[in-house]
């Protein structure tokens, strides 16, 4: 009988780990180092595509979540001729921060952490 209750205490510990293993969805915020607001677009490898519109000069967004893969990101940024593009990979349980550049031209940095 105590082989039993064992037998089924070892079953339900293995199967509460897993569940709490779950893996989260790849986060992404922008960040504009800029002085002029940009639009930005997302695109990932399922085919959504996420706008993020006037991100003032100097402001952070709240992460939000979107599927792992591959990521497209384009930059149209007031007053400038040029719209900055990067690729990166997104995997899961990885936090992302766009970074719009001040450099001249503009250009996108991409920061990941775990």
């Amino acid at each position: 009988m105590k082989r039993i209750y064992f037998g089924i205490f070892s079953i339900a510990f293995i199967f509460l780990l897993s569940a709490c293993s779950k893996e989260e969805d790849p986060q992404f915020r922008i960040m504009n180092q800029r002085i002029d607001k940009a639009n930005v677009q997302i695109q990932t490898s399922g085919g959504n595509t996420i706008n993020i519109n006037d991100v003032e000069g100097g402001q952070t967004t709240a992460y939000q979540s979107t599927s792992a893969g591959n990521i497209a990101v384009t930059a149209v940024i007031q007053n400038e001729p040029v719209s900055p593009t990067a690729t990166f990979f997104a995997a899961k349980d990885t936090r992302t921060t766009i970074i719009i550049q001040t450099d001249n031209p503009p250009s996108i940095r991409i920061d990941q952490s775990d």
